[in-house]
C-alpha cells in the first residue's frame, strides 16, 4: 500500500505530488510557508521561496502570530507581523522541486503547474531532556512536521462566445 496524501487530485496522472514525513524543521513556521505558497503558480512561488531567502520578501504570519515581530515587508499581504524562516523554506522548496520533477515525468507542463493542495501536519514530537540547577530536569522537545505538496495544471482559459458566435450555433 503506498502512502496516503490528505487530499487526492481528480487525476493521479494530471498531477506531480511530494511529501516528507517527520521533517526537523518547526511546524508554525511550517505552516505558514505552505499556506502562503498555497494557490500560486509554480515558478512564483520558487521565485517568493528564494526572495524569502534573500530577505527580499517575507512569509506572512497570520495564524501564529503571538512572537513574530512587525516589519514593513508584511504590508504586500495586508497585515504587520512576518518572518524569514530558512529552514522551513529549504525544506518546502526541496519538496516542491520534488514534486516539479514529477509532474514532468507525468508528462505535464512546467509552465501551467500551480500548487494545487500544500498541508503541514504536526509530527510526534522528538522528546530530549535538559539538566537544570539543583538536580532537576526538564523536557526539551522538537516539534516536527509533516508536509505534504500537490502540484496540478492549470485549465485552459476559454474565452465566451460572443452573441454573434451563439445565434450562429443556434441557427445550425
Amino acid at each position: 500500500m503506498g502512502k496516503r496524501y490528505c487530499k487526492e487530485p481528480a487525476t493521479r496522472k494530471k498531477s506531480g505530488r511530494a511529501r516528507v514525513q517527520s521533517q526537523r524543521v518547526h511546524y508554525k513556521n511550517t505552516y505558514e510557508v505552505t499556506r502562503t505558497i498555497q494557490g500560486m503558480d509554480l515558478r512564483r512561488a520558487k521565485k517568493f521561496l528564494h526572495r524569502v531567502l534573500r530577505k527580499q520578501e517575507a512569509v506572512p504570519f497570520r495564524k501564529y502570530n503571538g512572537g513574530p515581530g512587525r516589519h514593513a515587508q508584511a504590508k504586500q499581504w495586508g497585515i504587520s507581523q512576518c518572518r524569514w524562516p530558512t529552514k522551513s523554506v529549504y525544506a518546502v522548496l526541496k519538496l516542491l522541486v520534488s514534486a516539479e520533477t514529477n509532474a514532468v515525468t507525468n508528462g505535464l507542463d512546467k509552465k501551467r503547474l500551480y500548487v494545487a493542495h500544500a498541508i503541514t501536519n504536526r509530527a510526534p514530537k522528538i522528546r530530549r531532556r535538559t539538566f537544570r540547577a539543583h538536580g532537576r530536569i526538564n523536557p526539551y522537545m522538537a516539534s516536527p512536521s509533516h508536509i505534504e505538496l500537490i502540484l496540478v495544471e492549470r485549465e485552459e482559459d476559454v474565452a465566451e462566445p460572443t452573441e454573434e458566435e451563439t445565434t450562429e450555433v443556434a441557427e445550425n
